[in-house]
């Protein structure tokens, strides 16, 4: 089912959609973009360039308690299966929802995370607005075919509502009287996926993604590790922003009276210097040059390794943006390597 709704008919639609669950959306934060719990249609900006942090804050929470404990030996797990609709996500960041759907679904799957994907519908939205540094084009993720429930994507002064699932079906009840999309609109998306393909390059990749493998097997002691590394900071932002980074620690909490306590896990990131600190006071990436190199290569060789070759990077450029430094761009990594390859 795909509908054609005017500026008007689109508000309305999304303020009742406002009135009868949990939606969030993307929403002015200051003078950049973040999700938020929307309360009007008039709020939600699906004009955006890129969001301050993923949405994966929504499937993996920091910090986020997964079970409550008692000194005398009981347990509960605890897990969150509030439904909502997570609003205006950008393809890029919905091909690292699909790839995390992957990863905690290996071997043990995590149902902490699970339980709170399967209680989410997902309102994808095409790029209107390319950010300073994405590169989704040079990645394929520019675009986005599946896995979410609904696909928005403006044509002129209307939006084209595309339902891909029972859920995203249900999320458009009330709309069968709207026109439907005629085949002049379904072009015009054509193009616009045809134009983000083409235009969300803001940095320009020189290979194949699928040479970025290869091309780090033979590249381990390149100096470059050495010489980007020499102005990191060791802050950790380029795993924070990155939607596909996903490492975590969990940790014990026991309250004051020693009677009770919680489990949470938190987000943790391979660039901070205790990352790789074990029992005995080791740290098996000590240096920064080692956890710097060590980023690239989960990227682009250890994480494709698991996943078929798909790389653990989609272009939305947020590290780009978030290091002070300016070393935490993969394009030009990458670049760098093959031209001294």
């Amino acid at each position: 089912m795909i509908k054609k709704l005017s500026p008007a008919a689109f508000d309305a639609w999304v303020d009742g959609l406002v009135g009868k669950q949990r939606v969030i959306g993307v929403q002015a934060d200051g003078d950049r973009f973040s999700f938020l719990p929307l309360a009007r249609a008039a709020d939600l900006r699906l004009d955006y360039d890129v969001t301050k942090i993923p949405p994966k804050k929504l499937f993996q929470p920091t910090p986020e308690t997964l079970m409550t404990f008692t000194r005398g030996g009981t347990y509960e797990p605890v897990f969150d299966r509030e439904p909502f609709v997570l609003f205006g996500v950008h393809p890029y960041d919905m091909a690292a929802i699909l790839q995390m759907d992957r990863v905690f679904e290996e071997k043990n799957p995590d149902e902490h995370y699970r339980a709170r994907r399967e209680s989410a519908t997902v309102v994808v939205s095409d790029v209107q607005r390319a950010s300073a540094n994405v590169f989704a084009g040079c990645l394929g993720t520019a675009t986005v075919s599946e896995g979410f429930d609904i696909l928005l994507t403006k044509v002129g002064p209307d939006t084209l509502v595309d339902a891909r699932t029972a859920k995203g079906r249900a999320l458009m009840a009330g709309l069968e009287r709207a026109p439907d999309a005629d085949a002049g609109s379904l072009a015009r998306r054509e193009q616009v996926w045809e134009d983000n393909a083409k235009y969300l390059r803001r940095h320009e990749l020189q290979m194949e993604p699928a040479e970025i493998p290869a091309l780090l097997e033979r590249s381990y002691d390149h100096p470059v590790w050495e010489e980007k590394a020499a102005l990191c900071f060791s802050c950790g932002s380029c795993n924070l922003v990155c939607p596909t980074c996903y490492c975590f620690d969990v940790r014990d909490d026991v309250d004051w009276t020693l009677g009770k306590g919680e489990r949470r896990r938190a987000w943790d990131g391979c660039m901070l210097q205790n990352f790789a600190s074990v029992a005995g006071g080791h740290n098996f990436r000590k240096n920064r040059s080692d956890r710097y190199r060590h980023r690239y290569y989960r990227k682009g060789l250890y994480v494709p390794s698991k996943l078929g070759g798909e790389l653990s990077c989609v272009g939305g450029g947020r590290c780009v943006t978030a290091c002070v430094s300016k070393i935490a761009n993969p394009v030009e990594v990458f670049n760098r390597l093959l031209e001294d390859k």
